[in-house]
């Protein structure tokens, strides 16, 4: 990882597309900062699409897209897809799963639930997950020991897991943020990111952003990164001087450089 600080003006001149974690990435502690919303904006402003790309639940990301200044909003590790409506009054929803397999997935999820949690008594769900469609969260435990258990007993039941700085997720159909990036990026913008990969920029702090990290040549770590590079096979390219939101300003404003 270089400092994002050593970074030349022209080096990120062939980004059109800045894909961004949310939580503690474009938030820190909690909380968006007026200054990293004012970012979102710039980069929108300068003609760049930006989209969030996080574990958030369904709930949280039909606010994003319908509020933040974004084009729409990846959610649920990769689970759905949702951007306003051409009036900005609505949102469009797309979903991994087809229509008709989302009653069956819930119910398989409810089941994968039940079945964590009597494996692991610690196990909690996560506050927001009445808020979730295609996911399960689980409260991210003291101990990282237990939060291990809780991924392998999400596995054990037959769910994809990982672990980010939230939560504990589980999830069904074998995709991640990177496979639902490559099928938003080709379906609603035309682009195929394997001939294009310098065409997007991608800003994150943990785990779950390992897929991303390990596929996008331009890639922005924020500093809170570091807690998690043990458990990320292949490092981002760069790293912020600042953790969340202040990270991602710094980022935003290396773009907005290049234009």
């Amino acid at each position: 990882m270089q400092a994002l600080s050593a970074a030349r003006p022209e080096t990120f001149r062939s980004v059109r597309f800045v894909l961004t974690d949310m939580d503690e990435t474009l938030t820190h502690q909690g909380r968006l900062s007026a200054a990293a919303y004012a970012a979102l904006e710039r980069l929108q402003a300068s003609g760049i699409t930006v989209i969030p790309v996080t574990a958030a639940p369904a709930g949280w990301c039909d606010q994003m897209a319908r509020m933040w200044p974004v084009d729409g909003v990846i959610g649920e590790n990769g689970g759905l897809f949702f951007r306003r409506t051409p009036d900005g009054h609505g949102v469009m929803r797309t979903f991994w799963h087809e229509p008709e397999q989302m009653t069956a997935i819930r119910s398989r999820l409810e089941a994968i639930s039940l079945g964590v949690r009597e494996r692991v008594h610690e196990a909690v769900h996560a506050d927001d997950q009445p808020f979730r469609q295609t996911s399960l969260a689980f409260a991210h435990p003291q101990r990282k020991v237990t939060a291990q258990r809780m991924v392998d007993a999400l596995r054990a039941e037959g769910a994809d897991a990982t672990i980010n700085n939230l939560w504990v997720l589980g999830w069904l159909g074998g995709y991640d943020k990177l496979a639902m990036t490559r099928r938003v990026m080709a379906e609603i913008y035309g682009v195929d990111i394997d001939a294009q990969r310098d065409a997007v920029l991608y800003a994150g702090d943990s785990t779950n952003d390992a897929p991303m990290f390990g596929f996008f040549r331009h890639t922005v770590g924020m500093s809170t990164v570091r807690e998690y590079l043990s458990e990320i096979p292949t490092w981002p390219n760069w790293i912020a001087a600042g953790p969340g939101g202040a990270g991602f300003v710094q980022t935003a404003e290396a773009v907005l450089a290049g234009r």
